[in-house]
């Protein structure tokens, strides 16, 4: 089975997602499942993770709903707050709810890089092991001195990076963030998804010989048993489709075995998400 690890639904409203600017301005509009089926059945994908976009229970609650009228979607990485004082029952709700896979806090736009780090987040993270819930770490590469710290304390939890840790490809960013993925890397607790490199990069120019360094490190860090494949649609299209976006991995991973490509284009994706 062929897993998109990562994509987002939306209905789109100017103030909720006032982080598309004008540059992004292709993808001003709903984003619903009945657009990616049929994007899905082009590209010969059988499932995906839907993943939040906004940080409200509403959203989480929105994606259930569509997980539940769309038997194509397969889990849901929601939010909750972590912080909060209640977090323990608010899990206990959600964890009802097999679609609901795992949480996500949108980290890259805290002010505060040591953000995974706060004791009341802390306190978070510890009450989704209980629950058996994942979370999808997202950050640029200047957060990734925390996120090691984040993992090193909790050696039990399932942590995946979304979008290879975002590196600044347009500026040619490498060496800093190949370091830290590396030593983040040896925690086995922690996986990769390989995705949203083109909009790392420059929108118009980017190539598959630029990204494939960046696929390099991710690939010898991580292993085949612990990337997945994940679009990032609609969001990735604004620099490129999504055959273009599937092609950059399945063309970079021919040189592995049969059975590795299987693993990163699903069954990575289906094990860690626990997909029925």
């Amino acid at each position: 089975m062929t897993i998109d690890s990562h994509q987002h639904f939306w209905k789109y409203e100017a103030v909720k997602h006032s982080w598309i600017d004008d540059e992004m301005s292709v993808i001003r509009r709903d984003f619903l499942p009945s657009d990616l089926s049929k994007v899905y059945k082009e590209n010969g994908i059988d499932g995906c993770v839907a993943v939040q976009a906004d940080q409200t229970l509403e959203e989480t609650n929105f994606l259930i709903d569509l997980a539940a009228e769309n038997s194509f979607i397969k889990g849901i990485v929601g939010w909750v707050d972590l912080r909060a004082e209640n977090i323990e029952e608010v899990l206990e709700k959600y964890s009802k709810n097999t679609i609901v896979k795992g949480f996500r806090h949108v980290v890259q736009g805290e002010a505060d890089h040591n953000f995974l780090l706060r004791p009341n987040f802390l306190r978070g993270i510890t009450a989704l092991e209980k629950y058996n819930f994942t979370y999808d770490i997202l950050v640029f590469p200047h957060q990734l001195g925390a996120v090691l710290e984040f993992v090193q304390r909790f050696p039990n939890q399932k942590f995946v990076i979304d979008h290879i840790a975002k590196p600044y490809i347009k500026d040619g960013f490498f060496d800093g963030w190949a370091l830290q993925m590396k030593e983040i890397a040896t925690y086995k607790n922690v996986l990769c998804k390989v995705s949203g490199m083109i909009t790392e990069a420059d929108y118009n120019t980017w190539t598959e010989a630029q990204l494939n360094p960046y696929l390099e490190v991710v690939f010898n860090a991580f292993g085949t048993n612990r990337t997945m494949f994940g679009s990032d649609w609609p969001v990735c299209l604004v620099a490129g489709n999504y055959t273009e976006v599937k092609n950059i991995v399945t063309n970079y991973i021919s040189k592995f075995s049969e059975a590795e490509q299987k693993a990163i284009m699903g069954e990575n994706a289906i094990d860690f998400y626990n997909i029925k």
